[in-house]
């Protein structure tokens, strides 16, 4: 399964006022930590539709509206998912040809499909957060060092 990880658009400042308003309320009916929640919909019909959906989903759209606020775009994207070198670059912020060497001298996983390379959503997390966690391990290194030496 291969998914698309397109541009995003963000939102505008109505947009960010209505999440936020949104992501309020949902909150507050989300106290009850039941396993499925209630929410009505009022269709152009004026007619109020009932829908029922598992509390995680719902986390998830508090989540996704919290983002919205911020002026965030957001894309849902399966953790199965399989992506491009060219999206698992843009989502690493580097370059398809640095991508291309991180796959090929084994930093992550991947098959191929032809001759195109594919890599899982999942893979691709993992290795991003153990790169950030490396990053902030070498800027605490860095500090104890310079305190120890008097330069803080």
């Amino acid at each position: 399964m291969t998914t698309t990880v397109s541009h995003l658009n963000l939102p505008d400042s109505r947009e960010r006022e209505l999440a936020q308003r949104g992501q309020h309320q949902l909150t507050a009916y989300l106290s009850t930590k039941l396993e499925t929640q209630r929410i009505s919909i009022v269709g152009d019909d004026d007619k109020t539709h009932i829908i029922e959906l598992p509390g995680s989903a719902m986390t998830l759209l508090v989540d996704i509206l919290g983002e919205l606020a911020a002026g965030n775009a957001v894309q849902i994207v399966p953790v199965q998912a399989e992506l491009t070198t060219q999206e698992a670059a843009n989502i690493l912020n580097v370059s398809r040809p640095h991508m291309v060497k991180l796959l090929e001298q084994g930093h992550l996983p991947f098959h191929k499909i032809g001759r195109h390379r594919r890599i899982l959503f999942a893979d691709l997390m993992k290795y991003k957060q153990k790169r950030e966690h490396e990053s902030l391990d070498a800027m605490q290194a860095l500090a104890d060092q310079a305190q120890d030496l008097g330069m803080l």
